[in-house]
């Protein structure tokens, strides 16, 4: 393997068995699609249950006496506040109040537990090890993370490991299946119910095995999981949300709690907070915004956005677009200016030719979480 060679994920021979063709993604070989196909693996996970290997995505755990407080210095949630067995979102924050990375933190009792982008997890490292100088940090390199995700997942892995199926949303367990301790949180990133379980990767192939034996799991990979997450909103970090994007403008605003906000007990505080709140107070110059193009053919990354059919200068950009199976219509995520109200037509130009765009809200399909 040249220094080049994408990283074979710990289950990179199930999923050569599985038919996957793999293609490098955040510094690693992950399967993209299985014969069934992308538009396929979209529309069983909306109907029954999908399983995504994601064990490129970094696993990272934070000990130490006021590691929630310390944490609190490098992200504008409560994380204080955060009852042990619970997670939430949460956003790495840059001086500037551009975002280093989205994640998930939870609090396990006696550690938090950070779930961030693969891409992003060696820097995403740096800056937490930076900023936590009294804590100990640590990327996690002997666990698998999978996601089990659509309506008939807590019935699958209820029955494989019992009592998950009693967990809410943004909940977090320990559960034991053969032997393995399984770190699962019940949440997601298709907008569907579901799980993300961590697992030590010498059971990580047995207990794929023992899911996808389950008649209702398909295996699932990246081009749906990608579908699925434009259909629900999500932001990818890279496109949608990046080091020069700040919260408000990404339309996350939702996941800074009042504690952190201006006249917040802890308000501030955070690399960028000024200029988050100032954001808050004034309103951004853009915001991220769903986006529907007419006709039948998807409108992708980069396209930009223009307020008329001839003439001037773009007014926006698309960050993420494709065909959304659910819909059944193109759909696209980008920013546009603050002030453009939904129902706005704007222009997208794909090669040389501009075509209608409707401005809209997000999500194009209704989370279905179980609360």
């Amino acid at each position: 393997m040249t220094q080049t060679d994408p990283t074979p994920l710990p289950l990179d021979a199930l999923h050569r068995e599985l038919g996957g063709r793999m293609v490098p993604f955040a510094g690693y070989a992950m399967p993209v699609q299985y014969p069934a196909g992308v538009m396929a693996e979209h529309l069983h996970t909306r109907e029954k249950a999908g399983l995504f290997d994601v064990s490129h995505m970094g696993q990272v755990t934070i000990r130490g006496d006021g590691a929630a407080a310390a944490l609190e210095r490098l992200l504008p949630q409560n994380v204080i506040g955060l009852a042990e067995g619970r997670q939430r979102y949460g956003l790495l924050m840059l001086p500037d109040g551009g975002v280093a990375d989205d994640l998930m933190v939870a609090n396990r009792g006696d550690h938090l537990f950070l779930v961030v982008n693969g891409a992003m997890k060696h820097l995403d490292l740096e800056i937490l090890t930076k900023g936590l100088p009294d804590h100990e940090v640590t990327l996690l390199d002997d666990r698998a993370l999978f996601a089990l995700q659509g309506p008939t997942a807590v019935t699958v892995l209820d029955a494989l490991v019992p009592g998950t199926g009693e967990m809410r949303f943004m909940d977090v367990a320990t559960h034991h299946w053969d032997g393995a301790a399984l770190w699962i949180s019940r949440s997601g990133y298709t907008g569907e119910d579901g799980f993300e379980i961590s697992v030590p990767v010498a059971q990580a192939e047995a207990f794929a095995r023992a899911l996808l034996a389950h008649e209702d799991v398909m295996p699932i990979g990246l081009g749906a999981r990608d579908s699925l997450r434009l259909e629900a909103g999500m932001p990818l970090y890279g496109q949608d949300l990046t080091a020069e994007t700040s919260p408000v403008e990404a339309d996350l605003a939702w996941a800074i709690q009042k504690v952190r906000l201006a006249g917040g007990d802890r308000a501030g505080g955070f690399p960028g907070a000024d200029r988050v709140l100032r954001e808050l107070a004034e309103g951004p110059s853009r915001r991220r915004v769903g986006l529907r193009p007419e006709g039948r053919a998807p409108m992708r990354q980069g396209v930009p956005l223009y307020a008329a059919l001839e003439g001037g200068a773009p007014v926006g950009e698309i960050t993420s677009g494709g065909f959304g199976p659910t819909v059944g219509a193109p759909v696209a995520m980008g920013y546009v200016p603050a002030g453009t109200e939904p129902g706005a037509t704007l222009y997208g130009e794909v090669r040389g030719k501009r075509l209608p765009v409707t401005v809209t809200p997000l999500p194009f399909h209704t989370p279905r979480y179980v609360r």
